[in-house]
């Protein structure tokens, strides 16, 4: 179930695109808000502007009001608020304008993996787990959506600061300034090296997320199970392993990212010094001009510190960009790998129930042998057929080839005389109901339960349960059949979640019924009650049940016995108990435990 399984060795991930390429596939869920955009590059481009203007007002303060005494003095808390509240409004637009953006992209791409997800090929859930599914719809989209974008606003107000500081420092002084154009270059390169690495960490970590999140998802499924078998310490000592695994690849990202930002400042402090040493001699040799004063010295030297702040806080955007963009990727590639299901154009409100299998195969890998072996079959509208055989006859596959959940590998299959690849997967849908063994719940109300998909109808939500004998435990819950179940009906007992699902498929009202052990969590007494309404809702609808108890076969119109994925005998129950073959040595087997719940399918 897992993409990769756990406890195996990663393979090295390949080498990571251009960064223009990756950034290309957002723009369908980012790129479109061009209002918020425009907002947001005008008031940081406004806000990079404010920069140089601290420096360029330390000359006039300096020359003109310490030198000369000219300057006046309410010009200065004019010019010093009026800048830093420009810059404010300037922060203040870019960060919320790039916050809708950030949000408004989450949303749409959250949105589209889910209802991928929704849609997806049925194989998609054999290649990876609930909770690797889960992580990317709900935690990477948002993680890389932040940080991609807070990696954006400060590398365009860094950027644009980097622009307007080096365009004051050109105006005061450009031979100087050219100096610093030294240092571009080694940045570039620790930049590139280290964020290919990063982004190398950050794809192996996702990897080992999911297999930590995978063992946390299996023992809560299997708690009964581990506490049972006292497996707690193999199970913790199996988390440590991968925790201690991931806690590794964290002090790796945590080493490239940390790196980057003393190795650039410490090219930035080199090409600083040498500046300041320059301006320093400039103003004291006899290469000093009659331009410079103490203001514009100051001026120039305090600009040139300002370029610290902007290039240590570039190097740092490396490392969330990198993340960002591979936690985003990830929901991409859940895009690409996962195909939508599809179907024909066929359709029919509700069909007569005649199905028909001719030489359909099914196998679920190379090496195995075949869970059905060319099956020929078929039933008659209002037909009520029970498939009895061992556990891994191929009952189970049979039955989800019908509503397409499985895809045979040959042969055709007809409802109604169409092929069921040519009819539209909601209408094929629509004309069936199935009850098994492994009962899904949803953390709703009980009737939203019970008319799932459905609008709700209260009175027919009510006489579903009372033909499921649910009615008088339902209405002594404290809001009757609005009480949320909780995570997978928790507060229902088995035979009660169980009844809850026959009366889900009781309300969905389908020609064709489904029951893949319908009964097998059910005491007697319960059984007995439930068997009446569905012998009531099995009246001139076409039923396929899959049953090991002889009270569920015995009303069957035609038993199907299967072995080894092939039909080996059918017949009435009497005919085939009269023959004595394999039906007749199951039942012998298990009328002495009939009133027990019977081993699961395969």
């Amino acid at each position: 179930m897992h993409a990769t399984a756990p406890g195996a060795t990663p393979s090295s991930p390949p080498p990571p695109p251009r960064l223009k390429t990756r950034l290309a596939r957002l723009t369908a869920y980012f790129g479109h808000h061009r209002l918020a955009w425009t907002l947001a590059v005008v008031a940081t481009l406004v806000g990079a502007l404010t920069e140089p203007l601290m420096p360029a007002l330390l000359q006039p303060l300096l020359d003109r009001g310490f030198t000369q005494g000219t300057l006046q003095l309410w010009t200065v808390p004019l010019a010093i608020m009026g800048v830093f509240l420009v810059r404010g409004i300037a922060q203040f637009v870019a960060q919320y304008a790039l916050a809708r953006i950030a949000n408004e992209g989450m949303l749409a791409l959250r949105e589209t993996l889910f209802q991928r997800v929704l849609a997806a090929d049925m194989a998609l859930f054999s290649r990876q787990s609930a909770s690797a599914l889960s992580n990317t719809v709900v935690y990477e989209v948002q993680t890389g959506s932040t940080l991609l974008v807070q990696a954006l606003l400060g590398l365009s107000r860094d950027g644009f600061t980097l622009l307007a500081l080096l365009g004051y420092l050109l105006y005061l002084n450009w031979q100087l300034t050219l100096i610093v154009a030294v240092i571009v270059p080694g940045v570039a390169w620790i930049m590139r090296t280290l964020s290919r690495r990063l982004y190398g960490l950050t794809k192996k970590s996702q990897q080992a997320t999911d297999e930590l999140a995978y063992v946390v998802e299996e023992n809560v499924l299997a708690h009964r199970m581990v506490r049972l078998h006292g497996a707690q310490a193999s199970q913790a000592a199996r988390f440590a392993e991968l925790s201690h695994s991931l806690r590794h690849l964290a002090i790796k990202s945590t080493i490239s990212s940390a790196s980057m930002t003393p190795l650039t400042q410490l090219l930035a402090a080199a090409a600083l010094s040498v500046v300041i040493c320059i301006a320093l001699w400039q103003s004291r040799g006899a290469v000093q001009t009659k331009d410079v004063t103490v203001g514009g010295f100051v001026a120039f030297i305090t600009a040139m510190l300002m370029l610290i702040a902007p290039i240590r806080r570039l190097a740092d955007v490396a490392s969330p960009i990198t993340r960002g963009l591979a936690a985003l990727e990830r929901g991409l590639s859940l895009l690409d790998d996962s195909l939508a299901e599809t179907g024909g154009t066929h359709r029919a409100a509700r069909v007569a129930g005649a199905l028909a299998l001719h030489d359909v195969t099914v196998a679920f890998g190379p090496d195995q042998a075949p869970a059905l072996d060319r099956v020929s079959l078929s039933v008659q509208p209002g037909e009520i057929v029970a498939l009895v055989g061992p556990s891994g006859a191929g009952k189970t596959t049979l039955v989800n080839l019908l509503p397409r959940f499985i895809h045979p590998q040959s042969g055709k299959i007809l409802l109604d005389g169409c092929d069921l690849n040519d009819w539209q997967l909601d209408a094929l849908r629509a004309q069936f109901a199935m009850v098994s063994q492994d009962v899904v719940m949803f953390n709703a109300s009980i009737a939203a339960n019970v008319a799932l998909g459905s609008d709700v109808d209260e009175p027919k939500v009510q006489a579903c349960l009372v033909a499921a004998n649910l009615a008088d435990h339902i209405a002594a819950l404290p809001q009757g059949m609005h009480t949320v179940v909780g995570h997978n009906a928790v507060q229902l007992s088995g035979g009660q979640r169980q009844r809850l699902a026959i009366a889900r498929a009781l309300y969905k009202d389908a020609p064709i019924l489904i029951l893949d052990e319908a009964t097998s969590a059910l005491d007697t007494e319960s059984e007995r009650l439930v068997q009446e309404a569905l012998q009531r809702l099995m009246q001139g609808r076409t039923t396929l049940v899959i049953a090991h108890r002889l009270s569920t076969i015995e009303h069957a119109d035609r038993v199907v016995v299967m072995a080894h994925g092939r039909i080996v005998e059918q017949g009435s129950h009497s005919a085939l108990m009269a023959l004595g073959g394999l039906y007749a040595r199951l039942q012998a087997r298990t009328e002495p435990r009939d009133t027990s719940t019977p081993p699961g399918d395969g």
